[in-house]
């Protein structure tokens, strides 16, 4: 079975936003690492080259395929900033209606600028994101 790619790194987070040649999209990631590290009280990670994790996971598809990933985490690219959150929690779709100009595929959300999105509904969204994967993924307890 094929390695994932994406693993947490040692690289800087604090570097790879620095290196970020659209200052609006620099301001943004930093504004979305304060307001993922309050969501989920972990630390900002490198996940592979260009995603910024925070918290893991350990998950396994039905087909086999098991792998780590983030709880929650963004990645600033140059058509659109994409976040990492769970889609399928209760209210979800009430949220992403009111969150304002996005797109999303899946795990993916889609937001050109910060700007863009109401941020009280984008907070609650990540806050409720975290939990049903903390929900989904917790390790059962030993006996």
């Amino acid at each position: 079975m094929a390695e994932n790619k994406t693993k947490p790194t040692r690289s800087s987070v604090a570097a790879f936003i620095g290196a970020v040649a659209d200052e609006k999209k620099r301001a943004d990631a930093k504004a979305l690492v304060t307001l993922m590290r309050d969501a989920t009280g972990e630390k900002p990670r490198m996940w592979g080259p260009s995603i910024i994790g925070f918290g893991s996971c350990h998950y396994t598809y039905e087909s086999g395929r098991e792998g780590d990933m983030p709880l929650v985490g963004f990645s600033p690219r140059k058509a659109a900033t994409v976040l990492y959150v769970s889609a399928g929690f209760p209210g979800s779709e009430s949220l992403f209606a009111r969150l304002g100009k996005h797109t999303k595929s899946g795990y993916c959300l889609y937001v050109k600028r910060l700007t863009d999105v109401d941020q009280k509904v984008l907070e609650k969204m990540v806050v409720k994101s975290v939990a049903a994967m903390r929900k989904k993924y917790a390790k059962p307890a030993k006996e």
